[in-house]
């Protein structure tokens, strides 16, 4: 059986030694270094390591958001040393309810593998269940021979979110917290704010408390009531970095609304163009 959208921890740990690739996405903002450590203390058997910054994202310079795509040969490199070939089945996880996680399960979906799926609940349910982990790193295993095939139609540019923004067409969704889209506070980027006529829809009300993803007809509910019959076609999800706007679009997966695309530059990007219009409130 394929997964292509989330896995739950029972059906891992029955896979663990399938031939499955586990890519551990621990990440912490703040603290950029912090997410390693934390994989270096314990994580699950045969788990890689992927750091946001560094294989998760590409070169940021002064035109780009703060994490701009990779390079798909770069990325695809990184995963064919871990084993990945193209008929891999790739688990991603992290601890912060799939925030970082989803980055690495949309990217995959970007370069042309859908068989990728997001550990539901992440490392803290794992542990939770007492499950195992360990420090020991994975054993070397022969590169694999994995082909990116990237997808472009699945994200848009600057050019066309702002083209979107001025002429009121289709929904923007910004996955960032209240406080940030309202533009009253921002710790992370350099101007507070929004894009003019993005609808707010916070990535982490797409989870319970226990950072597990909510149900299905939950999420079709949460995703129809923002988008007020505005179609997946027209649909773009974004945020601070184009990072937790893939929950949004894993969510929308989750209950079965495939098409939505993603603002690649996001929040980060639009600002670096004083030009372009920012709303607050």
């Amino acid at each position: 059986m394929t997964y292509t959208t989330l896995v739950d921890t029972e059906t891992l740990a029955c896979n663990l030694n399938s031939g499955w690739r586990l890519f551990d996405c621990r990440f912490v903002l703040t603290d950029p270094e912090e997410g390693e450590r934390r994989y270096r203390t314990g994580h699950i058997p045969g788990a890689h390591y992927l750091h946001l910054d560094r294989d998760l994202a590409g070169t940021v310079t002064p035109r780009t958001g703060r994490h701009p795509l990779p390079i798909p040969e770069y990325l695809a490199k990184k995963l064919a040393a871990a084993g990945v070939n193209n008929s891999t089945q790739i688990v991603a996880y992290d601890d912060a309810g799939g925030a970082f996680a989803a980055r690495l399960w949309w990217l995959l979906r970007w370069l042309g593998h859908p068989q990728v799926a997001v550990l539901d609940g992440g490392i803290t349910q794992w542990v939770k269940e007492e499950r195992p982990v360990t420090q020991e790193l994975p054993v070397t295993v022969p590169s694999g021979d994995f082909q990116p095939r990237p997808d472009n139609a699945l994200w848009i540019n600057s050019e066309v979110a702002q083209r979107q923004s001025r002429e009121r067409t289709g929904r923007l969704l910004d996955a960032r917290a209240p406080s940030r889209f309202r533009g009253e506070q921002e710790s992370i980027d350099a101007v507070a704010g929004h894009v003019p006529g993005a609808v707010n829809l916070p990535f982490a009300g797409n989870v319970s408390e226990n950072s597990c993803f909510k149900s299905s007809g939950a999420l079709r509910q949460r995703f129809e009531a923002a988008l007020q019959g505005v179609s997946l076609a027209e649909t773009v999800c974004m945020c601070g970095s184009g990072v937790t706007a893939c929950h949004n679009l894993l969510a929308m997966e989750v209950a079965g609304m495939r098409g939505a695309r993603l603002y690649a530059g996001s929040w980060s990007e639009w600002i670096r163009e004083p030009s372009r219009p920012v709303e607050r409130g």
